[in-house]
């Protein structure tokens, strides 16, 4: 049978230390740069999401005064009196809404290149 030395030496133990205090280093950096990636993640969700919200409140308030105008532009066709004035506010309300369009693409587009636009 194979004797048990009553102690362990020295050497031995030194060397497990060691060994153990790698591992935990090891596994403290692991963490650590777990703890970061994850943070990035949820910063990187939370510029999504209120870049999301963002979006949608500038859509709802384009729809919004799309809308109103479009049911100005009604109430005023409704009370023409001959075709000219019909046109001249068929005219006028294109001019109005092709400047609304083109505005509304101006602010979501600044909109979208300030949150893409990484921070100097």
């Amino acid at each position: 049978m194979t004797k048990i030395p009553p102690e362990i030496p020295a050497e031995i133990r030194d060397l497990t230390a060691k060994s153990v205090e790698e591992a935990r280093k090891a596994f403290e950096s692991f963490i650590a740069a777990a703890h970061k990636a994850t943070a990035h993640a949820e910063s990187t969700a939370t510029a999504l999401q209120s870049s999301a919200k963002e979006a949608s409140a500038k859509a709802l308030s384009f729809t919004e005064a799309n809308a109103k105008a479009a049911f100005d532009h009604a109430q005023k066709l409704i009370q023409a009196k001959n075709p000219q004035e019909i046109l001249a506010h068929q005219s006028e309300y294109v001019k109005k809404q092709l400047a609304a369009m083109e505005e509304h693409a101006k602010d979501l587009g600044a909109a979208v290149l300030k949150k893409v636009t990484p921070n100097k």
